[in-house]
Order: C-alpha cells, then sequence, then structure tokens
C-alpha cells in the first residue's frame, strides 16, 4: 500500500473516530472501574477510605490543572504525540500504583501519574482533535459516536477488571491493565492534525485565552461542569462500597458499574447527535435535572437489586452525555482552533468538581458512616447547574460569527 493511500485510509472518519473512541474507552473505563480496588486494597493495606479517596481526588485535581496544558500541546503539535506520551504514563501509574506500599506513593501513582495521563488520553485532547479532522457539518455524530464507543469500552472494562482481580489479585490487575495501555498505541496513529491554516493567522493563543475568559457564559459552563464532575467521581468511586454497606449481594456494585457503562454506550451517542439540532443549553440544562431527579430517587426510595439497577441504567444514560455537548458548545462559541486548550480550561471545573466528589465521599463516610450528606449535595448541584446551563450565552463570538458568513 502507497505512503499516500495509507494516509488516505487513516484519515476516514470511521478510522478516526473508532481509533479516538477506544482510546477514551481505555481511558475512562480503566478510571471506571477503580472504584472497585477500594475495599481490596484498603482492607490489604490497612488504610482508611478517605485515604484511598484522597489518592483519586488528586487523581482527578491532576488531570484537570493538567488539562488545559496537555490541550495547548495538542493544539500546538497535534493531538498524536500527546496521546502516546498519555499511554506510556497511563500504564507506567497503574503498575507503580500496584506496587506502592505506602499511602503517599500511592497517591503520587494514583492520583499525579494516572491524573497527568488521563489528561492526555481523555475527552479533551481526542475530541479536540476529532473537532479538526472532522467536517462541521458530522461533528456532533463524531463526537457521540467516539463517546459511545469509549463508553462500550467502559462496559467491557468493569466485568474484566473483577475478573482479573478475582483470578490475579487487585496489584495483578492492576499490572495487566498498565500492559493493554502500551498496547494500544497504535490508536494514536490516526489521531494525526494538520495544525496551522489560515485560521492560526487571525488568532494568537493569547487573543484566544482572552476572548474566552471575558466571555460569561464560559465561566457559566466551568461552574456548571463542576456538578457533572462531582456526581459522576462520587458515584464511580463510592457506589461499590455504598451498597456493601447496605447489605446488597457482593455483585451488586460490579453489576450496577457495568449497567452505567452500558447504558452510556447509548446515553453519549444520543446525547451528542441531539447536539447536533438542538441548542445545547438547553438539553445540558435538562440532562442535569434529570441527573438530580434520579439521584433523589434512589436515595428516597426502599435500596433493592432492582432499584438499583433501575437507577444505574438512568444514570448511565445521563452519564457522558455533558461531555461532547460541552465540548460541542465551546467550539460552538469560539471556533475549533484552540478547542483542546480551551476545553482544557472548563474541563477543570468538571475535576475540581470531582476532586470533591472523591474525597468528601471518604471523609463524609470516616466521620458520619453514611453517604447520605454527599447523596444530598449531588442533588442540590445538579439543580444549581441546570439552572447555570440555561442562563448561557450560546451565540458565536463575533470572530466566529465573521468567518462563517
Amino acid at each position: 500500500m502507497s505512503s499516500g493511500r495509507k494516509m488516505v485510509w487513516l484519515g476516514h472518519p470511521w478510522v478516526v473516530v473508532t481509533a479516538g473512541g477506544l482510546v477514551l474507552g481505555l481511558a475512562m473505563g480503566v478510571r471506571h472501574a477503580q472504584g472497585l480496588f477500594l475495599l481490596p486494597v484498603t482492607l490489604e493495606r490497612g488504610w482508611s477510605r478517605e485515604a484511598f479517596g484522597f489518592a483519586l481526588a488528586v487523581q482527578n485535581l491532576a488531570w484537570g490543572l493538567a488539562q488545559p496544558f496537555t490541550g495547548m500541546l495538542a493544539d500546538r503539535f497535534g493531538a498524536r504525540l500527546v496521546v502516546v506520551c498519555g499511554l506510556l504514563c497511563y500504564g507506567a501509574g497503574l503498575i507503580l500504583m500496584a506496587q506502592a506500599p505506602t499511602v503517599a506513593a500511592f497517591t503520587l501513582s494514583a492520583g499525579l501519574c494516572i491524573g497527568v495521563a488521563l489528561s492526555g488520553t481523555a475527552f479533551g485532547v481526542v475530541y479536540g482533535a476529532l473537532s479538526r479532522l472532522v467536517a462541521p457539518e458530522r461533528r456532533s455524530w463524531a463526537l457521540g459516536m467516539a463517546g459511545a464507543i469509549g463508553g462500550m469500552g467502559q462496559f467491557l472494562l468493569v466485568p474484566v477488571t473483577q475478573g482479573l482481580t478475582s483470578t490475579l489479585g487487585w496489584a495483578g490487575a492492576l499490572g495487566v491493565l498498565g500492559i493493554v495501555c502500551a498496547l494500544m498505541l497504535p490508536c494514536a496513529l490516526p489521531l494525526r492534525e494538520r495544525t496551522g491554516g489560515a485560521e492560526k493567522a487571525r488568532q494568537t493563543l493569547g487573543a484566544a485565552l482572552r476572548e474566552a475568559f471575558a466571555h460569561r457564559g464560559f465561566w457559566l459552563l466551568n461552574l456548571g461542569f463542576f456538578a457533572c464532575g462531582f456526581q459522576l467521581a462520587f458515584i464511580a468511586s463510592h457506589l461499590p462500597a455504598y451498597l456493601a454497606d447496605k447489605q446488597l449481594p457482593g455483585n451488586a456494585g460490579v453489576t450496577g458499574l457495568a449497567i452505567i457503562a452500558l447504558a452510556n454506550v447509548a446515553g453519549t451517542y444520543v446525547f451528542g447527535w441531539l447536539g447536533g439540532f438542538q441548542r445545547r443549553k438547553h438539553v445540558l440544562a435538562a440532562l442535569y435535572l434529570a441527573r438530580a431527579l434520579a439521584m433523589a430517587a434512589f436515595v428516597l426510595l426502599p435500596l433493592t437489586t432492582w432499584t438499583l439497577y433501575a437507577f444505574c441504567a438512568v444514570m448511565g444514560f445521563l452519564w457522558l452525555g455533558t461531555v461532547p455537548l460541552t465540548n460541542g458548545l465551546v467550539s460552538q462559541v469560539f471556533g475549533v482552533q484552540y478547542i483542546a486548550t480551551l476545553f482544557g480550561f472548563v474541563f477543570f471545573g468538571h475535576q475540581l468538581g470531582a476532586f470533591f466528589g472523591v474525597w468528601l465521599g471518604g471523609k463524609v463516610f470516616d466521620a458520619t458512616h453514611s453517604y447520605q450528606l454527599v447523596w444530598t449535595i449531588s442533588v442540590a448541584l445538579g439543580v444549581i447547574a441546570a439552572l447555570l446551563h440555561y442562563r448561557i450565552d450560546d451565540e458565536p463570538v463575533e470572530r466566529v460569527r465573521l468567518a462563517l458568513a
């Protein structure tokens, strides 16, 4: 096959979307399954739940702090290099996490190392690449489809991780997942972007940041995304332990997380698709309100395996639909030249929320032996996020309007 034909094949929308989705599936799937390690790690090491939760909280904060800078690198040098480095860092973090003898070492590996790795392998970089590699009229489809493929990876990695843990122990499972990260390196090949172009001549990075930071809607997106991070990180990290405390069967947590991941496949695609012809801010507001209602019903109704599965199905459908909508809203208002950078700053709000969701989950439980307060905060944040998103000005800035004219 000639070099030219190979490049055309690698640049086909389905190849690009599938590659991006597989990277997302691994990155988010391993993260989604981390809650399964809470009980075995804390019991074997003799650590508190707060210690485990703090490590994952640092992971979320490191991810959020690093995301704008990995976004800048992707905008400047292309996503391929950033994804390769992210996968290698992810694999190293998982292996070091398995070997960590102290809470401090666990926090550095599971927290700092994997957090930075996620900034190079998750939404900010992958969705930024897809936004530039796929034609504007297919952008909503591409983001939704990549998210759906990633969601399928999340679904599969929950039972796979549980099976590896049962067979090899939690440390062995982490080692295998670290090796898988290295095996995924070829998926970075199609994510090759052409940086530069006419748009680059019209705006510098500094001008793009000043434009975004002066826009009220940009900060409302940040505040609203805080709620998303808080809710998802708390549920993913603490749901298995919460169910064990409520005396549900031992496999309830694994099944619940798997249902969330499977429903997320459909939800991410549907919400990405809806963003193509509905006002994204209205869809986001409705999504956050639906989340709040689902969590309130879950906490107020008697807890059974069937109410658990119903909650996980609804919550899973609403799980990551926020991301293609939020990414699409940023590109709609500010254009795609610096999409990875700008989404990185918005995503910091998400990860700041995730830090508090994971950490407060462990902190509140250790203090009260209950997660009730954190559930209540999650519901309240969902309502607030719905109101904030409804008030966002989603009209393209003048520069983008002139470029589209």
